[in-house]
């Protein structure tokens, strides 16, 4: 069951997704089908410039907030950064790479939840 950190974990994250123009970002509600976390939330960026834009600036929004990053991998590549803080976990990628590993797909027994019903 979802809790109220991982929420505004999750509200910062999108804010700082859109602060950066982030595209087609979705939410996937995992909490009922794994323990790894609450949420994940997948974007992505249109170049590598973009792509550690918007990591950085998830990661500085919610650090501010009190919730550090504790992993980040693939941030030098910049085709898939992934940003683990927890219970909610990040996934930005290049477009071409978001088409391959579909996380969208591998994910469906979560709950795809709008950005919007997290932003209220």
């Amino acid at each position: 069951m979802e809790n109220s950190k991982s929420r505004e974990m999750a509200k910062l994250a999108i804010q700082a997704l859109e602060d950066k123009k982030a595209e087609d970002i979705k939410v996937i509600d995992i909490s009922e089908v794994s323990v790894i976390a609450d949420y994940f939330i997948i974007a992505n960026g249109s170049n590598r410039s973009q792509i550690q834009a918007l990591s950085d600036n998830v990661e500085e929004i919610l650090g501010h907030a009190g919730y550090p990053v504790k992993q980040i991998e693939g941030y030098q590549n910049a085709n898939w950064v992934l940003l683990d803080f927890n219970d909610v976990i990040i996934h930005i990628f290049d477009k071409e790479n978001r088409l391959f590993y579909d996380l969208e797909r591998i994910w469906r027994d979560g709950k795809l939840i709008g950005t919007e019903s997290i932003m209220k």
